[in-house]
C-alpha cells in the first residue's frame, strides 16, 4: 500500500510537473511583425539594414520575436501608401520616403533641403536625432523607429552634360519630395515627381532628362547604364536629400511585452539611423565607381558655379520657413536649430 502511494505521488508530481511545463511554454508568447517596404530584396537597405536588424531582434528575443520582410511593394499598394499602411495597421512596420507622403512630415522635410543636407548622410542623421524635439509632432500617429537621410542627391542627366545653373534651364528632373521639386523650379529646370522604382523607365523612355537622387542608388538600379553625367558640388557635396523613416504601428508596439519593447528600442533610433548612414556613405563611392567604369563623368561643379546653386538652395529654404510659418510652425526656429546641430558635428 505504501508503495502504491509512493508511486501515485511520484505519478502526480510528474504530472504536476508535465502541466507546469506546459503553462510555461504558453506564457512565452511568439510575436511576428510585418516590415513591408518599396526597394528590391536585392537593394541595399534591405540587404545590409533591414534585415540584419530583423536578425538581431530575432537573436536577442531567442526567436521569440521576428520580423517578416515583404520587400517590393508584394504586399500590394504604391510605395505612396506605405505611411498609411502603418497607420491603418496593415504593415506592423514601413521603411518609407518621408517626401512620398506631402504634408504629413512638414517638420521633419528640413533634414533634407538643400544648404542643409549637402554632404555626408552620418552627419545630417546624427543632427537629425540631436533636433529630434524640435520635428517630434511629426510623429503623433506612428512611432518613429529610424529618422534618416539618404547621401546627398546628385543630378544625373541622360544626355546634356552640365556645368552651370543655366545648363538646367529647360530640363525635366525628377524630384522624390515637393521641397526638392522646389530646389528644382529655383534651377530652371521643370519638377516631376516619382518614387526611386519609376525613374529607371522613365530615364530609359526619355520622359524625363535626368533625375536627382543619390549616389546609393546606382548598384540596386543600374542608373550608370541610363545615365551619361552626374553631378557633385565642390568637395564631394549635394543638392539637398531625402528624409527616410521607419515607421511603427503605434498599437503594436504597445501590444507588445514589455521585454520586446525593449529589444526593439535598444536595436532602432539613432542605432538604426547610425547604420543606415554609415552604409549610404559607403554606396556613394561605389556609385561614382560604376559610374565612371561604365563611360559616364562624374562633375565636380566649380566654386562659381556652387555659389550660384546654393542661392537658389537658400530660396528653397525660405520658401519652407514660410510654409511652415503658415502652418503656425516657426520654421526658421527648426532650420536654425539643426544648421546648429550639424555645426557641432
Amino acid at each position: 500500500m505504501g508503495i502504491l502511494i509512493k508511486k501515485g505521488a511520484i505519478l502526480l508530481a510528474g504530472s504536476m510537473l508535465l502541466v507546469g511545463s506546459l503553462w510555461a511554454k504558453e506564457d512565452v508568447k511568439q510575436e511576428t511583425l510585418i516590415l513591408h517596404h518599396f526597394l528590391s530584396s536585392k537593394a541595399p537597405p534591405h540587404t545590409q539594414l533591414l534585415v540584419p536588424w530583423a536578425k538581431e531582434v530575432a537573436k536577442r528575443s531567442n526567436g521569440k520575436l521576428k520580423i517578416e520582410i515583404y520587400p517590393s511593394m508584394s504586399m500590394g499598394g504604391k510605395p505612396n501608401e506605405l505611411y498609411k499602411q502603418a497607420k491603418d495597421g496593415v504593415a506592423d512596420i514601413v521603411f518609407t520616403v518621408g517626401g512620398y507622403s506631402p504634408g504629413v512630415f512638414p517638420r521633419s522635410e528640413v533634414f533634407e533641403l538643400p544648404t542643409i543636407h549637402t554632404n555626408s548622410s552620418l552627419k545630417t542623421i546624427t543632427a537629425a536625432n540631436a533636433a529630434y524635439e524640435y520635428v517630434k509632432d511629426d510623429f503623433k500617429d506612428l512611432k518613429p523607429l529610424m529618422i534618416a537621410t539618404t547621401g546627398p542627391n546628385q543630378l544625373h542627366t541622360t544626355q546634356k552634360k552640365i556645368t552651370s545653373v543655366k545648363d538646367l534651364r529647360g530640363l525635366k528632373l525628377r524630384s522624390a519630395s515637393r521641397t526638392g521639386a522646389w530646389y528644382i523650379q529655383e534651377l530652371g529646370a521643370e519638377p516631376v515627381g516619382m518614387p526611386i522604382p519609376a525613374v529607371a523607365q522613365s530615364l530609359a523612355k526619355n520622359a524625363i532628362d535626368g533625375a536627382a537622387f543619390p549616389m546609393e542608388m546606382f548598384p540596386p538600379f543600374k542608373f550608370q547604364q541610363l545615365t551619361k553625367y552626374s553631378n557633385e558640388i565642390k568637395g564631394g557635396g549635394g543638392f539637398g536629400g531625402n528624409v527616410l523613416f521607419v515607421l511603427m504601428n503605434e498599437e503594436r508596439y504597445n501590444s507588445l511585452s514589455k521585454e520586446f519593447q525593449k529589444i526593439i528600442d535598444e536595436t532602432s533610433g539613432i542605432v538604426l539611423s547610425t547604420n543606415f548612414a554609415k552604409m549610404n556613405d559607403k554606396f556613394i563611392g561605389i556609385g561614382k565607381d560604376l559610374q565612371i567604369k561604365s563611360g559616364g563623368e562624374v562633375i565636380e561643379i566649380s566654386a562659381q558655379e556652387t555659389k550660384k546653386f546654393d542661392a537658389a538652395g537658400e530660396r528653397t529654404v525660405q520658401r519652407w520657413v514660410k510654409d511652415m510659418n503658415s502652418k503656425g510652425i516657426d520654421g526658421q526656429k527648426i532650420v536654425d536649430e539643426v544648421r546648429k546641430s550639424l555645426a557641432n558635428q
